[in-house]
């Protein structure tokens, strides 16, 4: 099989991120598998796709993340036609360029998108990708699963919501994510909201939802793929991500630790109630980030977190991953370009 793993920039990747262990977990076991960065694809004047991509040793055993992403950061970069992928994934963040360079995940979207019309497997659903980048696509999901919210820019009119919510709200940027730009606001002590509101809304629309008591104890990250819950020898793909002190976020990028959670019968549930949106997105793997018994958020472009999993539980959550992209293109072999890139993605 030969895969491409699309992340922001090759030179700033890491090795503890989970799209690098899905990559070297790829090559281990004999796939060609590389990297692309959003600003490293190309069309042709003989209307091919084209990119510039690095990659380590295929085949290579590797143990070592940081070793394999030497060799991948190391390695001559050489042009290849994207036709001649097997799978190509989506996993760059929008806003690592949100602000200085927007359009580059515009621009791996549309490449995705083209090549998931030439046949190729691009996984997650770029059509659907392009909705998401906005928090707004949150809001498709069932009412039930998600706390109460506004999006607006009108101050006055976020004011009287955060009243109705008893005077505590969480306030964030309706694009962004990694926990940028995220505060905690209380009518009771008089916080300053007109400077939060204005700092927000600086770059677009403000979204401002319910708080939950119970995100003291953080929030619970847990990994669907092809909407079910990521499990291996019966062990759920998820963990408790704890705020840093004095800090409501509790993304790992934000200072947040990571610990073991039990999956409850409640957390399945709402796995249960997002299951058909996710398949019809063709949103083949994705992190939920619960609360309660409630959805905090969606995440379908780069959910982190597999290493965390991994290292509690002592499982090896991406082998899973890479095999089930192998049985899907054996359902190319067998369907050709019947099914759209949409069903293909979480069948």
């Amino acid at each position: 099989m030969k895969i491409a793993f699309v992340v922001n920039d090759i030179a700033t990747e890491k090795p503890g991120y989970t799209t690098t262990r899905l990559a070297m977990t790829a090559t281990r076991l004999g796939h060609d598998a590389c990297l692309i960065g959003l600003r490293d694809f190309g069309y042709e004047p003989d209307d091919s796709l084209s990119a510039s991509v690095a990659s380590g040793e295929t085949g290579k055993a590797y143990r070592s993340l940081k070793r394999y992403l030497d060799d991948v950061q190391a390695d001559t970069r050489r042009h290849v036609e994207l036709n001649d992928f097997d799978v190509i994934m989506l996993r760059a963040d929008p806003a690592v360029d949100a602000v200085k360079s927007a359009w580059a995940n515009t621009a791996g979207l549309a490449f995705g998108h083209l090549a998931a019309n030439a046949g190729v497997l691009v996984l997650n659903d770029p059509s659907s990708l392009a909705d998401a980048v906005s928090k707004a696509y949150f809001q498709h999901f069932p009412e039930v699963v998600r706390p109460r919210t506004m999006i607006s820019r009108d101050e006055e009119r976020l004011r009287h919501f955060i009243e109705e919510l008893g005077g505590r709200a969480v306030l964030k940027p309706l694009q962004g994510s990694g926990g940028s730009g995220v505060f905690l606001v209380n009518m009771k002590e008089e916080p300053n909201i007109t400077q939060i509101v204005e700092a927000i809304a600086r770059d677009g629309y403000v979204v401002a939802q319910e708080y939950l008591p119970a995100a003291k104890e953080g929030d619970v990250r847990l990994f669907v793929m092809n909407g079910s819950a990521l499990e291996v020898d019966g062990v759920y793909a998820a963990f408790r991500r704890r705020p840093g002190e004095a800090d409501i976020r509790s993304n790992m990028s934000a200072g947040g630790s990571a610990e073991p959670v039990k999956v409850t019968d409640e957390m399945l549930k709402l796995v249960e109630a997002v299951r058909p949106k996710l398949i019809a997105d063709g949103m083949f793997l994705v992190g939920l980030d619960i609360v309660g018994d409630k959805l905090m958020e969606v995440n379908v472009f780069s959910p982190g977190g597999l290493g965390s999993c991994g290292a509690l539980y002592n499982v090896d959550f991406t082998t899973p991953v890479i095999e089930d992209l192998e049985r899907k293109t054996g359902i190319r072999e067998h369907y050709g370009s019947q099914l759209p890139n949409i069903q293909r993605a979480t069948i």
